[in-house]
């Protein structure tokens, strides 16, 4: 019998692939039925007897795994430990940051357990996801844990842990504690994981530290740790580890439980934690453009640049707005600069009227929104929660831009300072209105390939920055042997087909047709489709090779050649054939350059 039962206990899988026994729990009634079944009659408890005399106990599992590791792992722990030894020995601070779980706020279960009267257990709610959604209230810890002092310092956030938050709990850290503790500090070094708000990646979090360096003039050096390496961190043994125990079995009714709470935290070995209430607006969505990044004061380390880097505290290189305000304004006059007439299409009337007309239907389609995130109703009052950073009016003016092909959504992002996902989300949701109420945005002629380029042009009379009308000079009867009338016509006959193979390869792509509202964006053709109609007729004409070609409508060989083997077919189809010109081109420049003068206007005179 006791083989029998060790070969059901056997760690390996063994035996019948198909056994109950192997995907059900092996508890010891479990096991005496199966026994029973196999011929050998036997009771709970005889089998729970069995297993320990054979040397067996109940346990869980281990978590030991560590996965797949970094090849720089090693590496980065010994640079690390270097840093932390040598700003010690200069007397400069050393924190290790991070951001603790988000705590929902409510009488809501806690793991753990505390001494009191026997049958008086706290009363909590059965099942937590009611009080789940966007409106639930949360405490959101992010802590600092001084490594020369033990001493942990907690902010606790009300709104969303952004990079913006991270660095504001690090310049309340110092203001409260860190000056105090380091007098005459001029450096100082933060200990990071490699995620999260206060991730290596994220440029508003080293753009919030540059502006951190220049008010308190801390030369400030940041050391991540490798990825998947964050429970290395000193903070997370050292300080979020005791305040879990401290708060073990208590529900986290309000904000002032949780600071006091782990305010209270203490240890025999001399930990000392404090903790403020940070009522703050953190909103997601910031961003900061790739040029403005490249102003910061930043130094990359020789040794793993991208986790390891300095911010110097100069004044000279701090980024433009850096403050909430400050980022509330720029934006305000960057959304004034997009509601210029010659942008939008419209006067300012006109697109007031706009604004008024979406607007129920824009907080319509946020409730529902909303409705759906939290699974029911509201529960806080209107206004409560947080607030994006474009209003109804701005996201329409948003989508009113895009749709007019102006520029593209990272051009709009550099812009707004606004993440180029939340300026999708916010065009994606308009258009589908706009489509709803059959208000259809015409395409402008303007492209602007940057913010500045925008900027440049609404603030000066210069000539608009139009799309070039190279086709309306390469139209010229001289290179394509066909009148402008003969060559519009065949383009009129072949575009409609183009665009209904470019339509059956995108509903291909996404397996269905286009979702109301999708984001499916406004894509400018590097070559437009009366262009490739163009550039095959001169191509078929032996003008020139698809080099010269490529250079003469400013794309790639290979967009060329696609445009080649797409229209030249539907050419034949058409009955079209291309009379052979008379000389061959090596460049773009010679091609323009045998234009007569005044190409741009009307010729009906076929040139053979």
């Amino acid at each position: 019998m006791t083989a029998a039962l060790l070969e059901l206990v056997e760690p390996n899988a063994r035996g019948d692939p198909m056994s109950p026994l192997r995907w059900t729990t092996k508890s010891l009634r479990h096991l005496a039925t199966e026994l029973t079944a196999r011929g050998h009659p036997v009771s709970a408890p005889t089998v729970g007897r069995l297993l320990r005399d054979s040397g067996f106990s109940l346990q869980g599992t281990a978590k030991t795994l560590e996965g797949k590791q970094h090849p720089d792992r090693d590496e980065q722990f010994a640079y690390i430990n270097e840093q932390v030894k040598e700003h010690q020995a200069a007397g400069a601070p050393v924190i290790s940051v991070d951001a603790k779980k988000k705590e929902q706020l409510g009488q809501l279960p806690a793991a753990g357990r505390e001494w009191r009267p026997k049958g008086d257990p706290v009363a909590v709610e059965d099942h937590s996801f009611f009080s789940m959604g966007p409106d639930v209230p949360l405490a959101i810890p992010f802590g600092v844990y001084d490594l020369g002092t033990d001493a942990g310092w907690v902010n606790v956030g009300v709104d969303h842990d952004t990079s913006a938050f991270a660095v504001a709990s690090i310049r309340r850290w110092w203001t409260a504690r860190g000056a105090l503790d380091h007098p005459g500090a001029d450096r100082l070094l933060i200990t990071a994981d490699a995620g999260g708000s206060n991730s290596y990646r994220y440029r508003l979090w080293k753009a919030e530290l540059a502006a951190l360096a220049a008010d308190t003039g801390l030369r400030i050096t940041v050391c991540h740790f490798p990825p998947g390496t964050s429970k290395w961190n000193k903070i997370e043994h050292r300080l979020f580890s005791q305040i879990t125990m401290n708060w073990r079995g208590r529900p986290l009714t309000t904000h002032e439980v949780v600071v006091a709470t782990i305010a209270a935290t203490r240890t025999r070995t001399g930990l000392h934690v404090e903790a403020e209430l940070d009522t703050g607006r953190y909103p997601l969505g910031i961003a900061v453009p790739a040029g403005e990044l490249r102003r910061l004061p930043i130094t990359a380390h020789a040794r793993h640049g991208a986790w390891n880097y300095t911010i110097a505290p100069s004044r000279a290189a701090e980024p433009g707005p850096v403050r909430a305000e400050d980022r509330a304004r720029a934006r305000a006059q960057a959304l004034a600069v997009l509601a210029d007439e010659r942008l939008t299409g419209m006067t300012r009337d006109e697109l007031a009227q706009l604004v008024t007309l979406l607007a129920p239907a824009q907080a319509a389609q946020a409730a529902q929104r909303r409705f759906e995130q939290r699974g029911g109703p509201r529960r806080r009052a209107a206004g409560a929660g947080s607030t994006g950073l474009l209003t109804d009016a701005d996201r329409v003016l948003v989508t009113v831009v895009y749709q007019r092909q102006l520029c593209s959504m990272n051009v709009l992002s550099d812009l707004l300072g606004v993440n180029a996902n939340s300026i999708g989300q916010a065009i994606a949701d308009t258009r589908q209105l706009l489509a709803e109420h059959g208000r259809p945005i015409s395409a402008s002629t303007l492209r602007f390939a940057t913010a500045e380029a925008l900027l440049a042009f609404t603030s000066s009379s210069g000539p608009d920055p139009t799309r070039p009308r190279l086709a309306d000079r390469l139209a010229d009867s001289a290179l394509t042997g066909i009148t402008r009338a003969e060559l519009a016509a065949l383009t009129e006959r072949i575009v409609p087909v183009l665009a209904a193979r470019a339509e059956r390869h995108r509903h291909r792509q996404r397996g269905g047709e286009r979702l109301p509202g999708a984001r499916g964006g406004i894509f400018m053709q590097k070559i437009t489709d009366p262009e490739r109609v163009l550039a095959t007729v001169l191509y078929r004409r032996g003008l020139g090779t698809h080099d010269t070609l490529a250079e003469l409508f400013e794309v790639s060989r290979r967009t060329i050649g696609g445009v080649l083997r797409e229209v030249g077919p539907l050419l034949d189809q058409h009955g079209h054939v291309a009379p052979p010109a008379p000389a061959r081109f090596a460049s773009a420049a010679e091609i323009l350059a045998s234009l007569p003068a005044g190409s741009g206007h009307s010729r009906d005179t076929p040139t053979s």
